[in-house]
């Protein structure tokens, strides 16, 4: 919206474009970073579809007949069509302050319980030995402890603690932290990941860049924290670049697109034919744990589940192959 003759003679500031109002409000509420950059998306293609019209003149018809759209005509699945509603939810209620009667009406796509891709032991040891220096380390740090690709990327080395065996996750899915076992077999090269990082992290810090990313809150009450030692990351990218936020140019953490990009390539080298992905050592953590013996509610804790009939779903793997019941073919006699 353009400034008025009157307001800028009367100095008044512009009015924020709707789009940095939606930032600011997700910012408010601690949303991740991913989490702004969807919502953002999603409200940029609502608009989008109705003709750059602005939310503010449109309602519950509009933003059924844009899910329609997405559901009927993109073939979006059902969590990218639950983001997307999320997204326009909280532009209305928290953007607009707009009542929202009509949400109610507003079908929501059931997501479909769905079994996970998992890896038998020989084929995760196929796939890590296809895998080089940090990515192999990666690799074997998501399928040793359950993290996910996210979660281990943004690992400050604070957060490996040699002397108990442990990894704190701070801030995982949710927002929870949790504790999970560091793999003796991991120490060593987990040592060796950090003498190799410690001179990049002296290095930034003679040229005098700018520390890594913190918290928010730790940003304002200690922003020289950012430059300690203990706050760096354990997975540093190898340059500088500009944070989205901010616009400070400093030093992040790996991004997952990396890893999942030589995982596939070791995937395919390792000639294994199925559709998995570096989450998949996550699924493969927690299905050879059950399969050894572990409780369920300690692998509900160490995968961080609020809801232990989200771990159940591993249980379910277990039935399947030669965990499940014996086929009456194979009881058929003569056997081949």
């Amino acid at each position: 919206m353009p400034t008025t003759p009157a307001a800028a003679a009367a100095g008044s500031p512009a009015p924020r474009r709707l789009l940095d109002q939606l930032r600011d409000a997700l910012r408010n509420c601690h949303y991740s970073l991913r989490t702004e950059q969807a919502y953002v998306h999603w409200t940029k293609a609502f608009i989008r579809f109705h003709g750059l019209r602005h939310p503010a003149t449109m309602a519950g018809p509009e933003v059924a007949a844009f899910l329609c759209h997405l559901a009927a005509e993109r073939g979006l699945s059902v969590s990218t069509h639950r983001q997307a509603l999320s997204a326009l939810l909280f532009l209305y209620g928290k953007v607009l302050g707009q009542s929202l009667p009509w949400m109610d009406e507003i079908g929501r796509p059931v997501p479909k319980r769905r079994l996970p891709v998992v890896l038998s032991p020989a084929e995760v040891a196929a796939v890590l030995d296809r895998l080089d220096g940090t990515h192999r380390l990666l690799g074997e740090l998501l399928y040793g402890t359950g993290l996910r690709i996210t979660e281990a990327l943004q690992l400050r080395v604070k957060d490996i603690d040699f002397a108990q065996r442990a990894i704190v996750v701070r801030a995982g899915k949710g927002g929870k932290d949790r504790v999970v076992t560091l793999p003796a077999t991991l120490e060593a090269p987990l040592r060796e990941q950090l003498r190799a990082v410690h001179a990049v992290w002296a290095e930034d810090s003679a040229a005098g860049h700018a520390g890594v990313q913190l918290p928010d809150p730790l940003e304002r009450k200690v922003p020289r924290a950012g430059s300690s030692w203990a706050w760096f990351w354990v997975f540093p990218q190898g340059g500088h670049s500009v944070d989205p936020r901010s616009g400070v140019v400093r030093r992040h953490h790996l991004v997952p697109g990396t890893f999942q990009r030589a995982f596939a390539r070791a995937l395919q080298a390792a000639g294994i034919a199925k559709t998995a992905t570096p989450h998949t050592l996550r699924h493969s953590f927690a299905t050879h744990l059950l399969q050894s013996g572990s409780d369920i509610r300690t692998v509900q804790e160490l995968l961080g589940h609020s809801d232990v009939a989200t771990t159940m779903i591993y249980t379910h793997v277990l039935r399947l192959g030669g965990y499940a019941v014996q086929s009456p073919l194979d009881r058929l006699a003569p056997a081949r």
